[in-house]
């Protein structure tokens, strides 16, 4: 075996959560609060701290100049249920199979489960999940018109308001606490992803009430407020949401939240639908880019960071508390409706210098925006240290001085000190997953992307990238570098087979 080879075994088992010393860490007193604003597809070039020019987005910028910007950040999936996941539980998707949900899915977080919330409400934190949930109700086919259980509040949340899955997916109205929000019992609420409901218009049989229209078969079901969704839909009239007033709403929630817990230590999981499709933002927005409504779509995010942080500072907690800002996978442009974002880039690239996006295995796909803020805590600046979504739950448990056992978060590793810009060391390593290239692992500079799988045709050979001096991922070096590529796929085996996951 080589030398290579015993220095990557050596690092095997997966790091625990390592305890920092007790000068660092905060008394209960001084826990901060912690925020998660998380963006829905914001690619790495989306953000004009890393590099966009065409998009204004002022208030990230802002938190970037006044906290720190990672350039190897990352969500562990190119796709969003499975990123989502993994952020809550500390644990690898691909280990329970997790994949893109619909909306009537059973909850894939299972009551009992550890998670970021219930670990930091361990802690004394009031907890709260608002906007896009994506991770399953219920156990099986749901009710809707009856509160529903599990949902968030039963794996550690003490408030919830949310949907349940995508904007484009049906039902399209807000859970409170496992409730619909504004249902009327005379006019119920019905939802199937299998058979239609007679009578009830679809974008592939009423184009006339359409104003959004579909690039393909799949968005064509059921119409809602004039955009035909995935899934189909009956009643619940009263309850259904409006596309245009969702950022709006989900910020006055998160503002609500965090004025009723000023007195506590809060977590505040805030999950936006910007941009993702449809993509729909409120009119006052519209224009504000030239690239359509995805640019309009980013600058509205942006806006909902700038009120989130406003209010922080109104309520006198934005020196105490802990912003992180990222999104839960790479971009995408046709993701199922007609709006132009392709025709309209006009040179920008929302990818950044990497190639790939949403659904793919190159870096664009899970390398995202993140940047964090804590003044007077974490060191102003930019990161090149390798960290991840998965490693909030190991960092939050290490900040709030508490210990995991083997099978809580089994795949999040203690990031805190890159986290706060004290080390400039993250990760070693990390397994992200696609839809379209299976399993890659970056180790240091070297990546191994997982075999690209394409529809009625063999699985390519897995390829091997330097990214310090490819990060466009460009040049396969695995025939010049075969004990390297070799290397990492035995690593990847080692951390598949691992069985420190969490039990049934």
């Amino acid at each position: 075996m080589n030398n290579m080879k015993k220095r990557i075994f050596s690092m095997l088992p997966l790091a625990l959560p390592v305890a920092l010393s007790a000068a660092d860490v905060p008394k209960p007193a001084d826990k901060p609060n912690i925020v998660i604003i998380y963006a829905d597809d914001l690619g790495y070039g989306d953000v004009g701290c890393y590099g966009a020019k065409l998009i204004p987005t002022p208030n990230m910028d802002r938190m970037a100049a006044d906290g720190l910007r990672f350039t190897s950040g990352y969500a562990t999936s190119a796709t969003c249920t499975p990123s989502r996941y993994a952020l809550l539980t500390g644990q690898y998707p691909w280990r329970i199979g997790a994949t893109i949900l619909s909306g009537e899915a059973a909850m894939i977080i299972r009551p009992g489960t550890l998670t970021t919330a219930s670990l930091l409400k361990n802690a004394g934190y009031r907890t709260a999940a608002i906007g896009k949930w994506h991770l399953g109700l219920g156990d099986g086919r749901i009710n809707w018109n009856k509160p529903i259980h599990p949902c968030p509040n039963d794996v550690g949340f003490d408030y919830s308001f949310i949907m349940a899955a995508t904007m484009d997916r049906v039902p399209c109205v807000y859970l409170r606490n496992g409730s619909v929000v504004g249902l009327d019992s005379s006019d119920p609420l019905e939802v199937s992803y299998k058979t239609p409901f007679p009578g009830m218009p679809l974008g592939r049989t009423t184009p006339e009430g359409v104003r959004l229209k579909s690039a393909g078969d799949q968005h064509n079901d059921a119409i809602v407020n004039g955009v035909p969704r995935i899934g189909f839909y009956k009643g619940g009239a009263s309850a259904q949401w409006k596309d245009e007033d969702m950022a709006d709403t989900y910020t006055s929630e998160a503002v609500k939240f965090m004025e009723a817990s000023k007195g506590q230590p809060f977590f505040l999981y805030l999950a936006y639908s910007d941009p993702h499709v449809p993509r729909l933002p409120n009119q006052r927005f519209l224009g504000t880019t030239t690239l359509g409504t995805r640019g309009d779509s980013i600058v509205e995010f942006d806006w909902c960071v700038g009120e989130i942080m406003k209010n922080l500072q109104r309520l006198g907690l934005d020196q105490n508390t802990l912003v992180i800002v990222t999104s839960d996978n790479g971009p995408v442009l046709e993701d199922g409706y007609a709006d132009g974002a392709k025709e309209k880039l006009s040179g920008h690239t929302p990818w950044g210098p990497m190639q790939g996006g949403k659904y793919k295995g190159y870096e664009a796909g899970t390398r995202v925006p993140m940047i964090v803020r804590w003044p007077g805590h974490v060191k102003q600046g930019v990161s090149e240290a390798m960290v991840c979504q998965i490693d909030f739950a190991a960092s939050f448990a290490a900040l709030t001085g508490q210990s995991l056992k083997s099978n809580e978060a089994p795949d999040s590793w203690n990031v805190l000190p890159a986290l706060l810009g004290q080390s400039a060391t993250g990760r070693d390593y990390l397994v992200t997953d696609s839809v379209r290239n299976g399993l890659s692992i970056r180790q240091g500079d070297w990546k191994l992307l997982g075999n690209e799988v394409k529809k009625g045709e063999a699985p390519k050979a897995k390829m091997l990238f330097n990214l310090a001096n490819d990060i466009g991922e460009t040049v396969d070096l695995s025939e010049r570098n075969p004990e390297q590529a070799a290397a990492l796929e035995a690593l990847l085996e080692k951390v598949k087979a691992q069985s420190r996951t969490r039990p049934d």
